[in-house]
Order: C-alpha cells, then structure tokens, then sequence
C-alpha cells in the first residue's frame, strides 16, 4: 500500500503557512505524510523563521469555517474584513436556521465568507 499523498494546499494548511509561500519553498504538487511530518519536526529556516515572525494573537494563516447546521466544514483564507463571527452557516440554509442570537444583543449579518458560507457577529447592545 502507497503512502497518502498530500497536495500543496493540504501541506500548507499542515505548515500553516500560505500556498504562495509553499510554491515559493518549491514544496511540490504532491507530498507524502513522512515528508510532511518530517517538515514539522525538523523545519528548514524559512519555516523556522516564518514561525517566529507571528505575531501573537494576529490573523491565522487558515481557518476552519463549521457550519453551526449540518456541520460541513471548509478550511479557507481567513479576509481581512472578517469579524469575529457567532455563528457560520451554509449559504444554501435559510438564515432562520442559524442559532437565534442571545438576548440583549443585535445581529450582523455577512454573505460570502469563504466559498459557501454566511457569517453571524451578535453584539451587545
């Protein structure tokens, strides 16, 4: 049996870094999991470094997008422009079907978060 294989984008979500800077590394299009695992536990520089430039508590390189419904998940580029979100549902669930925001607060609603998904922010009035 063949080890998995691992393509670019599942290595740098395993790295946590982007799939600019893997391509950049020459990380190749398929990587099996010995090779990943080997990354991780003895980084070259460029990761080490790349490690110790976070800053704490900045924007993750990734992030996992669960809808709060059926529970698909997607794992995405996380924007800028994104909030702190409450609750993140699937596009093609009515908006009634997210969680009710709590009492006292008030609902901001965002379409297009990652590729299929609405995002919820409930503030405190």
């Amino acid at each position: 049996m063949s080890p998995r294989m691992l393509n670019r984008r599942e290595v740098a979500q395993r790295l946590d870094i982007s799939i600019e800077m893997a391509a950049r590394h020459e990380i190749p299009d398929a990587v099996s999991e010995a090779d990943v695992a080997a990354l991780e536990q003895d980084p070259p520089a460029w990761l080490a470094q790349s490690r110790a430039n976070r800053k704490k508590g900045g924007r993750p390189v990734w992030a996992t997008l669960t809808c709060d419904v059926c529970g698909d998940s997607e794992t995405v580029r996380p924007k800028k422009w994104w909030p702190q979100f409450t609750h993140v549902i699937c596009d093609e669930h009515p908006t009634s079907a997210a969680p009710a925001p709590a009492a006292g607060t008030v609902r901001s609603t965002f379409d297009g978060v990652g590729s299929r998904f609405i995002g919820f922010v409930d503030a405190a009035l």
